[in-house]
């Protein structure tokens, strides 16, 4: 907030000093900067297409971020992984590079593995590793949608992680997928026990609907201090009980977002779906195209909306 009146100390009198420090006392607490929130698509919603497809529709529907999704439909027609676990750090920083070369920055890549899976901690590493050569601030895991496994074996891995994420300039995020770690307050609870500033809660409004049908809304703002990113999906129930892209389901995003608007930080909004409820996907990637910046345009009104200061009528 901005104060009303700026005091200099030559030239006025004490009196005049004490009452508007004691009028500033009860002024709001001033607000951080505005997020900047950075609005990338996934290549997921293209996976029935090649990977440079993918890339080349969404630079076309006006994203200037991208997140590789997991894999895609190549010339044989089978899917063939974006990045494999195992590969190198110098693939990674190929394909980082074909992303700058298009006019997209990579912020995300899913890391394929449950944290409570035996080699979590070596393929979280090397995701870590393949992250930091790509220029890639974000690698996301999950627990299972059902079992999300031994929570206190997830805060000693993800205090082994954290450090060396740190020291990749890469940041573990945890989003939610149902079981016992479908909310943000249950990622939340785990972030809190590492405290460590490399491991936060990715939030995917629509998993907490979808799975354990409850309110986003309600839940974001127990975790919201831990927020540093998106998976952006909407959800229905009805007229049938499918996952959507923002805008065309039930999650109010303006309540959604809300609580994240003025954090002083920059925060990716990775549209991971983006289709129209009910209605069959795009056959023709030029259809995804058209949903990729519809969502894109959505999500820039709905942020625009929520950091534009509202003048209370005169």
């Amino acid at each position: 907030m901005h104060r009303r009146t700026f005091i200099k100390a030559s030239g006025m009198g004490l009196s005049t000093v004490a009452f508007s420090s004691a009028a500033l006392s009860f002024s709001e607490t001033p607000k951080k900067a505005a997020t900047q929130f950075q609005i990338a698509c996934m290549t997921l919603p293209y996976s029935q297409f090649p990977l440079q497809r993918a890339l080349t529709g969404i630079k076309s529907a006006g994203y200037r971020y991208v997140a590789w999704g997991t894999s895609h439909k190549e010339g044989s027609g089978k899917p063939v992984p974006v990045m494999e676990e195992d590969a190198s750090p110098d693939k990674a920083r190929e394909l980082g590079k074909r992303c700058r070369d298009l006019g997209l920055e990579p912020l995300m890549m899913f890391s394929l593995i449950y944290p409570e899976a035996p080699k979590a901690v070596e393929v979280l590493t090397n995701r870590i590793r393949q992250a930091s050569a790509a220029g890639l601030p974000h690698v996301l895991t999950f627990g299972h949608s059902e079992d999300s496994g031994d929570h206190k074996l997830w805060i000693e891995r993800f205090k082994t992680l954290g450090p060396i994420a740190q020291d990749h300039g890469v940041m573990i995020v945890i989003k939610q997928h149902g079981g016992s770690t479908g909310t943000g307050a249950a990622c939340a609870e785990i972030v809190r026990e590492v405290q460590h500033p490399a491991v936060k809660v990715n939030y995917d409004a629509g998993n907490v609907m979808d799975y354990l049908d409850l309110d986003p809304i309600a839940d974001i703002k127990k975790c919201a201090e831990e927020v540093r990113g998106f998976c952006i999906k909407d959800h229905r129930n009805f007229p049938a009980d499918q996952d959507c892209g923002p805008g065309l389901g039930e999650i109010d995003h303006y309540k959604l977002l809300s609580p994240v608007a003025f954090t002083g930080l920059k925060m990716p909004l990775c549209c991971e779906n983006i289709s129209a409820p009910v209605v069959p996907r795009p056959t023709d990637p030029a259809g995804v195209d058209a949903l990729a910046k519809r969502a894109r345009e959505f999500l820039e009104i709905v942020i625009a909306g929520i950091q534009t200061e509202i003048k209370p009528e005169q």
